[in-house]
């Protein structure tokens, strides 16, 4: 059996190896096609449905607003055409403490004015309760007068609580003569202006077709879905009114219950799958839902399948036209390339017969030439890099030697100015010796604020010194954000800028740094003084050389910290400042929250 099958010829085995390394990624490629589009095609819809419900519910907050400022306007704003003159004149009030002709006639126009503004999508109905008439006005239904909401339930119980505006989810106006007038009540009670009595309860009968306008960007199938239902979860809006007031759970029977934490979900109602968008409104506790089958997405899934049959197709083609043309095309000069193999198994390594081929193969052999030759200098040219690395290290040890003995000599100083008690100079000689340590430590380049502001503090030491106590440091540091990291040697740059061109002439100085917060993912470094300060040349050159690198030249510590700080953190982060004349200058260091082995939120 091994016999029959021992020989199989280089051309048939690339011919197979052709079309299935073409055949297998086009497999593969076609599977992770179909399913990103599924996704793609998932996501952008219910991005889209995302979209559309929260604006609707945005745009229906919007005119119910719009609809309680109305109410107080009308309750208890004057008419539009009642001159300066007359400002005790209020329509609605007057109507409800004399329900004469006149009065009726001014508040019946004031409130027509306000239905027409919104298209006549509401009716009014003001209910006196101070003994007199009661005032309906409504331009396209027509009103039944012998109704009175004395006896409902929620008439009553808005009379008992203390709220003063209250919106109703959606009932049949029975105000109305017309049949299936779905409507949304809006309450406000009505109080007298100059005692406080309670004169009335105006009741604004909004028609819930105004939900209909808002969402014309829906599709026919989709509006059919769109449900809006309050806190006990029975509906209060669909375009089939005959589902409003039933349970939504009724009508949208899942197999899981709905999870209202995640804005989108799908779940499974009926065997199939929907995809399941609710959206919360903000002043109200209402909510909107709008479902859509997920199989609807396949639809236009259905182009992108067979656009990719057809590649599929091609590709498969192509692979077994081509794969004939290059095993014939390959196998040869490789015969050749054994037969030189066959001689660097005999140990000649040099002079070996040329393969001719413009190709891969072609260089493969010209490599395979010069393999042994190659090898021998690889082997010197490691002996060599052996030595050399060898000598660096010996370098980079005896460039240790220098500051220790540089720390050695200082700490003779430091001992010989103790001994014969000069504090100046030991104070002076043990900040410079901490300065001096922490600049030469080459392991981080980012270290904690506290161990740079420590460094400050030796600087200021020195520094103090040489000015004869004129500088007043003082130090704003919250404790909380000192253990963040900050690029090492950042912070003096600053500092010793404001001690050199600021305040080192003046006799009283003084100089203020503070770590504070900024928002909850930076921090601000600030160096104050109240030096000289600088003119508006002076500081529009230095921002153009902080900003545009290519200006002129100057503030070679700024702009060394500034770049820095860019390159690290990015663009966003970096030092600004302020400066006035005779006033002082404030720079700030804006960086990152960024903790050792934490990425912070830049």
């Amino acid at each position: 059996m091994y016999k029959k099958f021992k020989f199989i010829s280089i051309k048939n085995k690339m011919v197979l190896l052709f079309i299935l390394s073409i055949l297998i990624p086009i497999i593969i490629l076609f599977i992770n096609s179909y399913i990103s589009s599924q996704q793609m095609l998932e996501s952008k819809y219910t991005d889209l449905l995302e979209d559309i419900t929260r604006q609707s519910n945005i745009r229906i907050e919007e005119f119910m607003e719009d609809i309680e400022q109305i109410s107080l306007i009308s309750s208890y704003g004057i008419n539009s055409y009642v001159s300066a003159v007359s400002q005790e004149n209020y329509p609605v009030q007057n109507y409800l403490k004399n329900p004469s002709q006149s009065n009726e006639n001014q508040a019946t126009q004031l409130l027509m004015n306000y239905i027409t503004m919104k298209e006549r999508a509401f009716s009014v109905y003001i209910y006196n309760l101070n003994g007199g008439q009661d005032l309906m006005v409504s331009t396209n239904k027509p009103v039944d007068y012998m109704y009175h909401p004395r006896n409902e339930t929620w008439f009553t119980k808005f009379l008992a609580e203390e709220d003063i505006t209250k919106d109703l989810p959606s009932r049949i106006d029975l105000q109305t003569k017309q049949e299936n007038n779905w409507t949304i009540y809006h309450l406000r009670k009505i109080f007298d202006l100059e005692d406080g009595k309670l004169l009335g309860v105006m009741v604004i009968s909004i028609d819930i077709d105004f939900i209909n306008k808002v969402n014309q960007r829906l599709q026919e199938s989709s509006r059919s879905a769109f449900t809006i239902v309050d806190e006990q979860n029975h509906v209060i809006f669909n375009t089939d009114y005959s589902r409003i007031g039933r349970s939504f759970s009724d009508l949208f029977v899942t197999d899981a219950e709905i999870d209202k934490e995640p804005p989108r979900e799908v779940v499974k109602s009926g065997g199939r799958s929907y995809i399941l968008i609710h959206s919360a409104f903000e002043a109200h506790n209402w909510t909107t839902y709008l479902y859509m089958p997920v199989e609807e997405l396949g639809m236009e899934g259905n182009i992108l399948i067979r656009n990719l049959w057809l590649i599929v197709m091609g590709l498969v083609l192509f692979a077994v036209i081509s794969s004939f043309y290059m095993s014939n095309l390959i196998t040869r000069p490789i015969k050749r390339l054994m037969r030189n193999m066959t001689l660097v198994e005999q140990g000649k390594f040099d002079n070996l017969p040329s393969v001719r081929s413009n190709d891969e193969i072609g260089l493969l052999a010209k490599r395979f030439e010069q393999m042994s030759s190659e090898l021998k200098q690889l082997v010197e040219r490691i002996y060599q890099e052996q030595e050399e690395k060898a000598e660096a290290e010996i370098r980079a040890l005896q460039a240790q030697i220098n500051p220790h003995f540089l720390y050695n000599t200082l700490n003779s100083v430091k001992w010989i100015a103790s001994m014969q008690r000069a504090d100046k100079i030991v104070e002076m000689t043990e900040a410079l010796i901490s300065i001096l340590r922490y600049s030469s430590k080459t392991e981080n380049r980012m270290v904690p604020i506290r161990e740079e502001m420590d460094n400050i503090v030796h600087y200021l030491t020195i520094q103090k010194v040489r000015y004869f106590n004129r500088i007043t440091v003082h130090y704003e540091l919250d404790e909380s954000l000192l253990d963040y990291e900050i690029l090492k040697l950042s912070i003096q740059p600053i500092v010793e800028n404001a001690i050199f061109h600021g305040i080192a002439d003046i006799e009283d100085g003084c100089l203020t740094i503070a770590v504070i917060p900024i928002g909850m993912n930076e921090i601000a470094v600030q160096v104050r003084d109240n030096g000289a300060g600088m003119d508006e040349a002076a500081a529009s050159v230095l921002r153009e050389r902080l900003y545009k690198p290519e200006g002129p030249p100057g503030s070679i510590g700024v702009l060394n910290v500034h770049t820095r700080i860019q390159r690290v953190f990015g663009e966003r982060y970096g030092i600004t400042f302020c400066s006035e004349q005779g006033k002082g200058t404030d720079f700030t260091i804006t960086i990152p929250r960024i903790k050792k082995g934490v990425t912070g939120n830049a």
